[in-house]
């Protein structure tokens, strides 16, 4: 698998576009005509600045929106991509499992290596993008790869690469 080197291009596996464009659909349709709905009610009951209802009713449309919006955009700019093999290289779409070096096996992390946009649709796990310093530092390191990087505040990390696996949802 290769990943775009076109700007602003989002990696996502053909499952994770499926289940953002399923809730795009959600929020497009039932979400947004339940809220319109809660809005047109609350707006018939009559003075709308002390009317609480109401302003819940606008403040989630907003927040609707604006998933709309992200998600719209995030699925525009998609490529993509199989699921990587599971040959324990680090590229996106891999579930990585690290550690800072000299820290114990039980202080180990795990995220997925992907876009940063997904976070939303992927439980318990965080993501990381490959633009990111650790990001970029371990794309293309296999497991038991030890690698430096500087961390936004300057410092040099090295981390060693326990695994990495393909990520599914």
């Amino acid at each position: 698998m290769t990943q775009s080197t076109e700007p602003g291009k989002i990696w996502l596996t053909k499952d994770a576009f499926e289940k953002l464009s399923a809730e795009l659909e959600e929020l497009k349709g039932p979400v947004r005509a339940d809220v319109i709905e809660r809005i047109s009610n609350a707006r018939d009951e009559g003075d709308l600045k002390e009317n609480g209802g109401y302003h819940a009713a606008r403040e989630e449309q907003g927040r609707i929106e604006g998933r709309i919006r992200q998600l719209e955009d995030m699925l525009r700019r998609a490529e993509i991509g199989e699921t990587p093999p599971d040959d324990g290289v680090v590229e996106p779409g891999m579930k990585v499992t690290y550690k800072f070096v000299g820290d114990d096996d039980d202080e180990a992390e795990t995220f997925l290596l992907g876009a940063r946009e997904i976070e939303d649709s992927v439980e318990d796990l965080k993501v990381y993008s490959p633009q990111s310093p650790l990001g970029q530092a371990i794309n293309g390191a296999s497991r038991g790869d030890t690698v430096s990087y500087e961390a936004p505040n300057g410092k040099m990390l090295e981390v060693v690469i326990l695994d990495a696996v393909p990520y599914t949802i």
